[in-house]
């Protein structure tokens, strides 16, 4: 008995196309679970563990990146392959913007569809990142903090709070830039897809509740309101172990003291 190579999530709405593909690979020893329906193909992702996706972008005639976005809101390292019928240069770029590895156009050479996912596959298992479910905990550390953000959960010895999925996402991607200024163009396309005005002035409210939330071992400096404003002091010599900081006009960095 063959031994199987790699678990694929196969998603088509061409039932002839998703059948063929799924033979073929099946053939070669791949694991394949194979769906034409992108709702149905989604619900999987959080109870089957894939190796590696490979996801038509064409839902009724129209071009839907859902399906990848979910993916890459959830794991940043599971590998997808996008196939269309699409070749338009600006699809194919928004496609690897939003964080595909490959991208076919139809017709295509099945054989040559292997190839591609062995290229990659032998990347991902030649490197130290693990392949994992989409649904397994990722979680930071920082000073008394523990972030968990696949349950959403702030965690400190003396709050625990669960944040909205905007603020999740937006401390997820202040940590994944620690200590390094992120522009605020940058914050909004990312969170919200748009640079609208009315965005902006809602994600200096969110950014300013996570900046409270992260205030927990800095009470005891906080003086009391002032014309409506609450002022903090710090004593001679301390450092926030965690803190946002706003560079007016140009972004926001969560600075992490770094400790020995």
């Amino acid at each position: 008995m063959k031994q199987t190579k790699s678990t694929v999530l196969l998603v088509d709405e061409s039932e002839n196309l998703l059948y063929v593909i799924k033979d073929y690979l099946e053939l070669s020893s791949y694991r394949v679970f194979g769906y034409n329906d992108e709702k149905v193909a989604s619900k999987s992702l959080y109870t089957q563990h894939y190796d590696i996706c490979i996801i038509d972008i064409m839902t009724n005639g129209k071009e839907d990146f859902s399906l990848l976005q979910e993916i890459r809101k959830n794991n940043d390292t599971l590998p997808v392959i996008i196939l269309t019928s699409n070749n338009s240069k600006e699809d194919r770029i928004h496609a690897f913007k939003l964080g595909c590895d490959d991208y076919i156009t139809k017709p295509f050479s099945i054989e040559e569809l292997e190839l591609r996912m062995q290229a990659i596959l032998r990347r991902c298992s030649s490197g130290t990142v693990k392949q994992s479910s989409i649904y397994e905990d990722k979680i930071y550390k920082m000073g008394n903090y523990t972030f968990n953000y696949s349950s959403m959960q702030l965690i400190h010895p003396k709050l625990t709070r669960t944040l909205t999925r905007k603020e999740a996402q937006l401390l997820r991607l202040l940590l994944e830039h620690k200590n390094k200024l992120i522009p605020r163009e940058i914050i909004l396309k990312e969170i919200w897809g748009e640079e609208d005005y009315s965005v902006s002035r809602s994600m200096d409210v969110f950014l300013t509740k996570l900046r409270n939330y992260l205030q927990l071992d800095d009470e005891e400096y906080i003086l009391p309101k002032e014309n409506g404003k609450r002022k903090t002091l710090y004593k001679d010599g301390y450092e926030p172990a965690v803190e946002i900081v706003n560079f007016h006009g140009a972004g926001y960095m969560l600075k992490i003291k770094e400790t020995n």
